[in-house]
Parts: C-alpha cells; sequence; structure tokens
C-alpha cells in the first residue's frame, strides 16, 4: 500500500517541476533574477506559515551550512533556468539530474564516504549519456549544455551540504533558507533587468512557488513512506512529462541522439539508486 502511495506522490511531485519548468521556459523574455525572485516568493507563502505555526525556529542550528546549502541551490536553480533558454526541456532536466556524480565525488573528497565499484559503473554511464548528447546532437548549443552541467555540480554541493546538517535542522527551515536568499539575492539582481509581467503572465510568475513547493512535498513524503531503491528512479518521470510537454507546448524537436542521450542518463542514474541502501 505504501509503494502505491508513494509512487502517486512521486507521479504528484514529477508532474509539479515539470509544470514548474515548463512556465520558467514561457516566460523567456525576462531575467533569470526576475524569475528565481518571482520563485522564491512564492514559496515562501507556504515555508513561513509552516514554521510559524509549528513553532520552529526560523533561524535553525547549523546556521553556516544552511546560508552554504542555501547559496550553492541559488546558482544551481539560476544556471539550470539560465539553461532552459538554450536547449530543450528535456535535455536541460537530463543533464540536471547527473548531479548524483558530483555528489558521490564530493562524498569521497570531502566526506570520506566509500562509493562501491557497481555505483561508479552506472553513474559513468550515466554520464555518457552527456557526452552523447554533447558529441552527436549538432542542434543543441554549448553554452545550454554548459550551464545545466555546471548547475549539476553545484546541486552536487547541495546534495553534500544537506548530509552534513543531516537532521539537525527540519527540512522546511532548509527550504525557507534557500528561498529567503534566494528572494534576497535574486530580488536585488533583478533591479536592472526588470520587466514588469502583463495579463497571465502575473498568473504564471506567482506559480513558480506554488508548483516548486508542492514539488518539493510531494517528493519528501514519497522519500518517508518508502524506501529510497523503490521510490526514487520514478522522479525521472518528470523527464518524460517535460519531453512529452516540449513537444506539445513548444514544438520543441528531439534528435535520435537526444532521445538516446537522455535515456542513457536516466538509465544510469536510475541503476545507481536500485543499487544504494536506504
Amino acid at each position: 500500500m505504501n509503494l502505491k502511495k508513494g509512487i502517486l506522490y512521486m507521479t504528484i511531485s514529477a508532474l509539479a517541476f515539470t509544470l514548474l519548468n515548463v512556465f520558467v521556459k514561457s516566460l523567456d523574455s525576462f531575467s533569470v533574477y526576475q524569475i528565481v525572485f518571482f520563485r522564491a516568493i512564492g514559496s515562501l507563502f507556504f515555508t513561513f506559515p509552516f514554521l510559524l505555526k509549528h513553532k520552529i525556529s526560523i533561524l535553525g542550528n547549523k546556521k553556516v551550512l544552511l546560508v552554504m546549502r542555501s547559496v550553492f541551490g541559488l546558482i544551481s536553480m539560476m544556471l539550470f533556468f539560465l539553461s532552459l533558454k538554450y536547449i530543450t526541456m528535456g535535455t536541460s532536466v537530463s543533464i540536471r539530474y547527473i548531479a548524483p556524480i558530483f555528489a558521490a565525488l564530493f562524498a569521497l573528497l570531502l566526506l570520506k564516504e566509500k562509493i562501491k565499484l557497481v555505483q561508479w559503473l552506472f553513474l559513468g554511464i550515466a554520464f555518457s549519456g552527456v557526452l552523447v548528447l554533447k558529441g552527436f546532437d549538432d542542434t543543441l548549443q554549448i553554452e545550454g549544455i554548459t550551464f545545466a552541467v555546471i548547475s549539476a555540480v553545484f546541486a552536487g554541493l547541495v546534495y553534500i551540504t544537506i548530509r552534513k546538517i543531516g537532521n539537525s535542522d527540519h527540512p522546511v527551515v532548509v527550504v525557507n533558507y534557500f528561498m529567503v536568499i534566494s528572494a534576497i539575492i535574486g530580488g536585488l539582481l533583478s533591479i536592472n533587468h526588470w520587466e514588469s509581467p502583463k495579463g497571465n503572465e502575473w498568473f504564471i510568475f506567482l506559480s513558480l512557488g506554488v508548483f516548486g513547493y508542492f514539488a518539493q512535498l510531494y517528493m519528501t513524503k514519497a522519500m518517508q513512506i518508502c524506501e529510497t531503491n523503490q521510490i526514487a528512479p520514478f522522479k525521472y518521470l518528470e523527464v518524460v512529462f517535460t519531453v512529452i510537454l516540449g513537444l506539445i507546448w513548444f514544438k520543441e524537436i528531439y534528435t535520435i541522439y537526444s532521445i538516446i542521450g537522455i535515456l542513457v542518463i536516466v538509465l544510469g542514474l536510475s541503476l545507481n539508486l536500485m543499487t544504494k541502501k536506504k
């Protein structure tokens, strides 16, 4: 029963992330800083009331690590949003998901964690998918691929920082820090690039935080009731949904090499997840 519920939660999460990607892509004419600002502000409407209602300290315990996680997450988010301006959504999402490769490297170097040899093999398979995308698909702009890969590097740092935070701080405190810092920095950087939304653009901007919050919420719920190796591969539904909506909504074109590269990335990451313990 828990597995079915977990799959449902992960599917909802993947759909929410997909809609977030679609709306960010549709705001192509606006600066990334302004998109980040609205993405953060929208989520703060959920995180602050939650913390106040449950009387959880907003400042948290491991403040330095919370700030570090937020800065790494902000850089990763900005670069990912930037990559969407250059390459197809499905490709960008797939490359961002190679973050576990960099997380494994950082865990080995910084935390002295041991990684199974078979996991390196599967992570290598995933990275080879990026090489297929870069080396064989002439339609992809190098800027977009570069932004997505560097975004994945910083996402890897986010994973390591969260691991260091551990159970010292409530997950919503971690998210709240991320959103506050993103709102402040995104807001300041967008001052010189500000463009007032018109008509339904306001709805799209305000919905970014809503989709982002519920995507994270349902992914967390799924992880709480199911073992990671059972449920984590379902998060790659985001790639499938994003490719489909990209084709329908934006008339994006995927070459055979794009599809092969994306499938290799998802295969390698899924195999890696299934070999890890809870």
